[in-house]
């Protein structure tokens, strides 16, 4: 098997030796993020988020012992001994503690879980927390999540708009960020793990490193396309299609890097160790991450690309390039042909590479 040179294979991606069609290829991946996209929105009402305490309201227990290995069971009987009607919901935090939740109880009936679930674990009633949540501030925390989430992107659709002179790359990132957020939430529905305000944060965080990732790619292509005019040998499309391989790399590797601390915190600190809070906050980092790269690389700048195509004169410099192309017997109609970005600049007409040098009189 040959062995890979991940180094001489980004390089050969920055200078354009090697170059992947993602612009190109774009209506595949926008058919790819619809289909996923599609199934997450399905997936958030069948079979529908699992709201925490904190959103829907309700009573929670928190059962303490030291017991090397608590069970769940016992809690669901202790609940179901004072309302037979009740579905707990029970999750294990750690080795010795236990998170019960159910609908709002009165006082009396509060007393007598705290009472059943201290004799169920055999501990004392000190070691057994209660308290209780109005479906009243779960709905502000809601409402407050919603409006932070949206004034979060109108924000970075100005701040966009004016930094890259654009309003198409605004766009694009905001797309880009909402198919972060509902691909993150669609896996929460799937995995049936609980919306809590940990969550929230991690939503919120998501869309930060998102929006990051995609305004380095977008600088890159803002770059290579800035005279992009003054020269007919590239077009619109192959000058951002560059950008997106020459920040490929960039894009992986810094990934990579994220979540590795966030997949430890994920798998050990979540599922072996029942940290709750860790593992809500650390599921939406983990997948808004792998989402995040995703879109910036291959639906953020394609889009870009897509709307630019109904400028009048990106069209008209595009057909300029594919007929100086046709007329001189130069391939057509492939990006992977792009040479390094010192050939995109200003002072280069019609095609035409850097004048030679002119010889000297009497010499070489």
């Amino acid at each position: 098997m040959p062995k890979i040179n991940f180094a001489q294979w980004g390089n050969d991606l920055y200078t354009g030796r090697r170059s992947y069609n993602v612009v190109g290829q774009r209506r595949r991946f926008f058919l790819a993020s619809a289909v996923i996209l599609t199934v997450c929105v399905v997936l958030m009402f069948f079979p529908g988020l699992e709201l925490g305490i904190d959103f829907r309201g309700g009573s929670e227990f928190r059962v303490t012992t030291t017991q090397s290995s608590i069970e769940t069971e016992p809690a669901v009987e202790a609940v179901l001994s004072v309302a037979p009607d009740e579905e707990p919901r029970v999750t294990r935090i750690g080795s010795g503690s236990v998170r019960v939740q159910t609908n709002e109880l009165t006082n009396e009936q509060t007393e007598q879980v705290s009472q059943a679930l201290a004799e169920a674990y055999n501990t004392s009633a000190e070691d057994i927390t209660s308290t209780f949540v109005g479906p009243t501030w779960g709905a502000d925390v809601s409402s407050k999540a919603f409006s932070g989430a949206g004034l979060f992107m109108l924000l970075v659709m100005i701040a966009m708009t004016f930094y890259f002179r654009a309003w198409r790359m605004a766009v694009s990132a905001i797309a880009a960020l909402t198919h972060d957020l509902i691909v993150t939430v669609g896996v929460y529905a799937l995995v049936g793990f609980e919306i809590t305000p940990a969550s929230i944060i991690g939503f919120l965080t998501v869309l930060g490193y998102s929006l990051y990732d995609t305004v380095v790619v977008f600088d890159k292509v803002r770059e290579n396309t800035e005279s992009i005019l003054d020269q007919s040998q590239f077009t619109y499309a192959e000058g951002a299609n560059l950008a997106v391989n020459q920040t490929m790399v960039r894009s992986i590797n810094t990934s990579v890097v994220a979540l590795l601390p966030v997949g430890s915190i994920l798998f050990i600190g979540a599922f072996l160790l029942g940290a709750g809070t860790l593992r809500d906050i650390s599921l939406a980092l983990f997948v808004g991450m792998i989402a995040g790269t995703y879109s910036s690389i291959f639906l953020a700048t394609p889009m870009e690309v897509a709307l630019r195509g109904y400028e009048k004169k990106i069209r008209e410099h595009t057909a300029k390039v594919l007929d100086r192309r046709a007329a001189s017997g130069e391939e057509t109609g492939s990006v992977s042909r792009l040479t390094p970005i010192g050939a995109i600049r200003p002072g280069v007409h019609q095609g035409q590479g850097a004048q030679p040098r002119r010889r000297r009189k009497g010499g070489r």
